[in-house]
């Protein structure tokens, strides 16, 4: 399983909100002559996690090289945004950036076309069932039914869907997390049922004093608190926590300079936090588990300071929020073994798709060996059959060099009739 932290990190949510996609700023000159495309470069801004990432980054960065629609963007809110009302403004956007926009949708249509076909070719191989609805689904960031030209249609699309999408990225997130607990947990069981009886009571009391030995940590401060900025100031910082002054803190961690901070930037405050629970040296410690805190983390924070729901914080909500009252907050942070991920119902239920899909895979293994064994099978027909007809075309020719040798020769003389076995089958096979 795979949980990368760089997937939908560094506050990429919305399509339409540009602060979102921190893309390096395009001055576009105004001149009276046609302007001149630039040539892209690789996509700067963070990778969303999506599937149709690059598509999303490149639409976002030519319309922001266009003066009015970057004007446009600056300007709107997120209600614009998810209403539509910026799509519209695609139609005053220059010829030659829509030509662009144009090419890039082909390009993505065609992206989609050969992983679908290539999709369909594995599910036909393995004689599984199309899932047509999904597919459907890979469509859903534009218009396929206008596989030509970039529409405001393809842009409202486009901002619904990276809004859902990535709306609902942290709680797939958190789904495959709960999935790898109950697997661990799973296979800590199995492991136990097929030891000896003193075996066993020696795992289980080891695994007590690996939990505890985890949850004996000092203090974890509430993210986001007063005391956890003043640990992170002191000890990453270097200065001293009674000269805290949060507007200089956050240009200090504001490391791109650009008035907000994203996802990224806010998880890198939770680090020392993060380092009194966890660290990769220990056995009692879960990097995996660590990587889920830090999103616990940054959801509690981004809840309570992102007013506007952008997934970013600006310079005026962290500013209000340490204004709150609850930002001197004295309560520990409480850690995910203080917080059961999953029910014992739930982790039966996981066991029960677990066997569900082995016996799947068994009967599946058993039907991939019979069609191995018929297949050799038929090899071994076809073997035969070549071998039979390679004896045939050697008596043949025997027969001619037999005939041919009574007429011309005393084929008593040559070696090989020299052999009564051989002569009498030759007889034998000349009457035939």
């Amino acid at each position: 399983m795979v949980m990368g932290k760089g997937l939908a990190s560094g506050g990429l949510v919305l399509l339409g909100l540009w602060l979102c996609v921190h893309s390096v700023p395009i001055s576009v000159e105004k001149s009276t002559g046609k302007p001149e495309v630039e040539e892209l470069e690789p996509p700067r801004s963070t990778d969303t996690g999506l599937h149709y990432d690059r598509y999303l980054r490149e639409v976002i960065e030519y319309l922001e090289k266009d003066p009015h629609f970057r004007e446009k963007l600056k300007n709107a809110d997120m209600d614009d945004i998810k209403q539509g009302k910026l799509s519209k403004e695609l139609n005053f956007v220059q010829h030659n950036f829509r030509s662009k926009l144009d090419e890039l949708k082909r390009e993505e249509i065609n992206r989609l076309r050969m992983l679908i076909k290539a999709k369909h070719d594995t599910e036909e191989h393995n004689g599984q069932a199309m899932d047509h609805q999904t597919l459907l689904k890979q469509f859903e960031h534009l218009n396929h039914m206008n596989p030509h030209t970039f529409e405001v249609d393809d842009l409202d699309r486009l901002i619904q869907s990276a809004t859902k999408d990535l709306e609902n990225f942290d709680k797939e997130r958190h789904d495959e997390f709960k999935k790898y607990e109950m697997l661990k947990e799973h296979e800590r069981r199995e492991r136990l049922k097929g030891m000896s009886e003193e075996d066993r009571k020696k795992a289980e009391q080891h695994y007590e004093e690996m939990k505890k030995k985890h949850a004996n940590h000092p203090k974890v401060n509430h993210p986001g608190s007063e005391d956890q900025l003043k640990e992170v100031w002191q000890e990453t910082d270097g200065l001293d926590p009674q000269d805290f002054d949060p507007k200089t803190f956050f240009k200090m961690h504001d490391s791109n300079g650009d008035g907000f901070f994203d996802e990224s930037e806010l998880e890198a405050l939770f680090t020392k936090e993060l380092e009194k629970v966890y660290n990769p040296d220990n056995e009692e410690d879960d990097m995996v588990e660590m990587e889920e805190e830090r999103l616990r983390m940054k959801e509690h924070v981004m809840n309570e300071v992102d007013t506007n729901k952008d997934r970013l914080v600006s310079f005026s909500e962290f500013m209000a929020a340490t204004k709150k009252e609850d930002f001197d907050e004295k309560d520990e942070w409480e850690t995910l073994d203080q917080n059961p991920i999953y029910t014992e119902e739930e982790l039966r239920d996981y066991e029960q798709h677990l066997a569900n899909e082995e016996s799947d895979i068994s009967k599946k293994s058993v039907e991939l060996q019979k069609q191995r064994e018929e297949l050799e099978r038929q090899q071994e027909e076809l073997n035969n059959q070549k071998l039979g007809l390679k004896q045939v075309k050697k008596i043949k020719r025997l027969k001619f060099l037999f005939i041919f040798s009574s007429k011309h020769l005393d084929f008593h003389q040559i070696p090989i009739f020299k052999s009564t076995l051989f002569y009498k089958r030759v007889r034998f096979e000349i009457k035939k």
